[in-house]
């Protein structure tokens, strides 16, 4: 039996090297699918600020081929731009390895913060892994250690990802260092808070939109009305000024009329 050579083994390993490191596919892929969400408008909150009501767009795409499935989504602003790294979350299915993983690897970053789009977009990437592959495995991974800088965005990313059924773990007393644990996709828990994102489909969307015009046209009837009743008071307290001048002018009359009659009798 003979050993392979030094150089043939170099090449393996720098082929073996390529291909771990190899780009994954659909680098350009783009939302395809959108909906309109409704961020219900929420107290303030001391870390985020104020939580108006606020209307977003979701859109997702996905691609399959024999070795990788992906799913894209994003959130976008109306207005507003993000950081690329911002809204965004890619679900890569390995199907030769049955393995899970999530992008980008930096974490889930959402703005507006704290108004439960986290939530959301596990919620989609869940649902659509369990759909065809609840036998695989999720990939456990780092979380970032900017999250575990403030105590409160620590929890909130901690509880987000409990609920959906993955298992937090610190490799240090202080919190800082913390991972997910791999787990069953079948085992994942789906769900998001409804109260805060609501889905508004295109008939809907017609409906408030219809429903706010029709608003706009009444307020301006009655800011119409309004300005014919603030016309027609100036107009009656024109006539009253006058009328009042008069008066004046006239009493001082009598009055200067009477003292004229008293000095010269």
């Amino acid at each position: 039996m003979t050993e392979a050579a030094p150089q043939d083994t170099a090449e393996k390993t720098a082929e073996q090297a390529a291909a771990d490191v190899a780009p994954l596919p659909w680098a350009d892929v783009a939302p395809e699918h959108f909906q309109m969400l409704r961020l219900a408008p929420l107290p303030t909150d001391r870390n985020s600020g104020a939580r108006p009501l606020r209307f977003v767009q979701y859109g997702y795409a996905e691609r399959h081929n024999k070795q990788t499935s992906l799913l894209r989504l994003a959130i976008q602003l109306p207005a507003q731009k993000v950081r690329k790294e911002q809204n965004h979350l890619d679900v890569w299915v390995d199907h030769d390895e049955k393995r899970v993983t999530f992008s980008p690897d930096t974490g889930l970053q959402m703005e507006p913060l704290n108004r439960g789009l986290g939530r959301f977009l596990l919620n989609q990437a869940v649902i659509w892994a369990q759909r065809k592959w609840p036998h695989y495995r999720v990939e456990g991974a780092a979380l970032p250690n900017k999250d575990a800088l403030n105590e409160d965005t620590r929890l909130r990313r901690d509880h987000v990802l409990r609920s959906h059924g993955l298992e937090v773990e610190y490799a240090d007393a202080q919190h800082l260092k913390g991972r997910f644990v791999d787990a069953q996709v079948g085992e994942l828990k789906a769900g998001f808070n409804s109260d805060k994102v609501q889905r508004i489909e295109i008939l809907d969307a017609a409906q408030m939109l219809q429903q706010a015009e029709q608003n706009l046209q009444e307020k301006e009837v009655q800011l119409r009305e309004r300005d014919e009743r603030v016309s027609k008071y100036r107009r009656e307290d024109s006539g009253l000024r006058f009328t009042i001048t008069c008066l004046v002018a006239f009493a001082v009359f009598q009055a200067g009329l009477l003292i004229w009659i008293a000095t010269h009798r």
